[in-house]
């Protein structure tokens, strides 16, 4: 009888010693598992492809972490520009959300995500950042801001809102690689 509980014991340890080797082997699985993702991300998506979960979030995770910019995240993607917006930088994005994008007429946002307008929508994105940081603080009345494509841009502050080439900035978020401002229009150019 003394016996029974020895036994019983010792085949309850192996049980447990069995499941914790099969939970660890799952472990490294799924371990070896992410990591070739991960690899598999980067090598199709380049930098912007690189998952890292201890950093602080850059302009692009931000764009694609907001349910107000599916639209922005959709034309980035289409331009093929997420590695831009991944970079070190610093950069400041002017990110137009999605009721900017519905101000446009319609058809617009449709016929620039079509393949054969890639450049002309990688334009009008890029045109909407800028080198350098730019706080709010930073954007005073009058000042003008020097954009990726070669354009300037005129800041004026109304009545302590402030506005970029006449869109209003909703809101700021600090990123790893710059600023993104929210913005109420998309930037048009001539």
């Amino acid at each position: 009888m003394k016996k029974f509980p020895l036994i019983a014991c010792l085949l309850t340890a192996a049980v447990f010693v069995h499941g914790a080797c099969t939970t660890e082997k799952s472990s490294n699985e799924t371990a070896a598992q992410t990591e070739a993702k991960n690899t598999d991300m980067a090598a199709n998506h380049g930098q912007a492809g690189v998952v890292d979960a201890d950093s602080k979030i850059n302009i692009l995770q931000i764009a694609a972490g907001s349910p107000d910019h599916t639209t922005l995240v959709a034309a980035v993607q289409a331009a093929e520009l997420e590695n831009v917006l991944v970079n070190p930088g610093p950069l400041t994005v002017f990110a137009p959300n999605n009721a900017a994008f519905d101000k446009l007429p319609a058809g617009t946002v449709e016929t620039l995500l079509k393949p054969e307008n890639k450049q002309k929508l990688a334009t009008i994105l890029t045109s909407h950042a800028s080198p350098g940081t730019f706080t709010i603080d930073m954007l005073e009345d009058g000042k003008e801001i020097y954009l990726a494509t070669g354009q300037y841009v005129k800041v004026e502050v109304k009545d302590g809102e402030t506005y970029v080439n006449g869109a209003k900035i909703l809101g700021s978020i600090d990123a790893s690689n710059g600023i993104v401002h929210v913005i109420d229009q998309v930037f048009v150019f001539e």
